[in-house]
C-alpha cells in the first residue's frame, strides 16, 4: 500500500482481522475468537473468509507470518502478526470511521424540520 491515508476502505472483515492482531500474535482460530471476544459475538466470520482476508493482508504487507521464536516450539499453528504498515493502516482506518461517525452525529443533530 503506497499511502495508508489514501487507500480504499478496508472490508468490515479486513478491519476486525487487523484489530484482532493490534495486540498479540495469534493462529487462525484464535482470530476467530478475538473477533467474536470484541463484538460480543455479535459479528462474525467464517474460516473462508479469514484465510481469503489473511492471504489479501499478506500480500499487502500488512500482515505476516510470526516467527517461531516468539512461542512454543511444540506449536504448529502457523500464527499471524500485524506489521508496521499494518498498524498504520488500521490507525488510518480507525480515523477515517470516527470521521464519519462525527459527520453522522453532526448531521443528525442539525436535522432541519421542512416546510410542507
Amino acid at each position: 500500500m503506497k499511502d495508508a491515508t489514501k487507500s480504499s476502505p478496508l472490508s468490515t472483515a479486513a478491519q476486525y482481522i487487523l484489530l484482532a492482531l493490534a495486540s498479540e500474535d495469534l493462529h487462525g482460530y484464535g482470530i476467530l475468537q478475538e473477533i467474536a471476544r470484541q463484538t460480543q459475538g455479535a459479528y462474525r466470520i467464517g474460516p473462508g473468509t479469514l484465510y481469503d482476508n489473511l492471504k489479501k493482508l499478506m500480500d499487502a504487507k500488512l500482515v505476516i507470518d510470526a516467527p517461531r521464536t516468539s512461542r512454543n516450539k511444540d506449536d504448529d499453528r502457523r500464527f499471524y502478526r500485524l506489521t508496521p504498515a499494518g498498524r498504520v493502516v488500521l490507525s488510518a482506518e480507525v480515523e477515517r470511521l470516527q470521521s464519519i461517525v462525527q459527520q453522522a452525529q453532526l448531521r443528525l443533530r442539525e436535522r432541519k424540520p421542512r416546510n410542507v
